[in-house]
């Protein structure tokens, strides 16, 4: 049993991870001759407020990947899938074809698409324009439940043909760990703690951050890196 939490509030996971990321990114300088471009990309909006930090110690810019889980169709808090909000898709490996091709599960398909594209208008005039084609891209979220977001997301990036896609967040359940590795060419996570559960047990504070504290995340980091630049 949990006697305390893990991480005062995301800024704090996002502290941590920071570190923990610049550590690995070292070692990896360490073994190359060639200086890689590093982005840092958020899910947003709760990946925002923990990736801030890391983009800050990085001293790189930070962009986001929009992805939503797609719900099952008689129970919307249960992921059979995620979208990104340029369209990629991936559905859960449990989802039979016939559930994914079936009106009611393109349905969720598209609600899910929609609330994608919809946060990335909210979003997007705050987001730097960057490419991160041969870059290394950390992609950071507040905590990975399910994982088929964060996958999705990696999806995302990897079309775009970077040096290599980092996953990264505070906390996963242990389990998830192997099916995770597949997506990414390092997977950065601070802590399994078992019973798992949720996400937000492990927090002291953790607010929903509203689309004005994720627009004031990307408009801080990106404002700064232009200054010292």
């Amino acid at each position: 049993m949990l006697n305390s939490p893990l991480f005062g509030d995301r800024t704090d996971a996002g502290e941590q991870l920071a570190e923990a990321i610049k550590f690995n990114l070292t070692e990896t300088a360490n073994l190359s001759a060639v200086s890689t471009p590093v982005i840092v990309y958020a899910l947003p909006r709760g990946g925002l407020p923990v990736a801030e930090p890391v983009a800050r110690l990085l001293n790189c810019p930070l962009d986001i990947v929009v992805a939503k889980k797609i719900g099952h169709p008689k129970n919307s808090e249960l992921a059979i899938g995620a979208v990104t909000a340029d369209g990629n898709v991936l559905w859960d490996e449990q989802t039979p074809l016939r559930s994914q091709r079936s009106r009611e599960g393109q349905v969720a398909l598209t609600e899910a698409l929609q609330k994608a594209q919809f946060q990335l208008a909210q979003l997007s005039p705050a987001c730097p324009q960057v490419n991160p084609q041969g870059a290394i891209a950390i992609l950071v979220d507040d905590g990975i439940a399910t994982g088929m977001t964060m996958a999705v997301a990696a999806q995302a990036l990897r079309a775009q043909k970077p040096a290599a896609v980092w996953l990264c967040a505070p906390l996963a359940p242990s389990p998830l760990l192997p099916w995770l590795e597949q997506w990414g060419d390092r997977l950065i996570i601070l802590e399994t703690p078992e019973p798992f559960f949720s996400v937000s047990r492990f927090y002291s504070q953790f607010p929903q951050v509203e689309i004005e504290s994720a627009l004031a995340c990307l408009q801080r980091q990106n404002e700064w890196l232009a200054n010292e630049n």
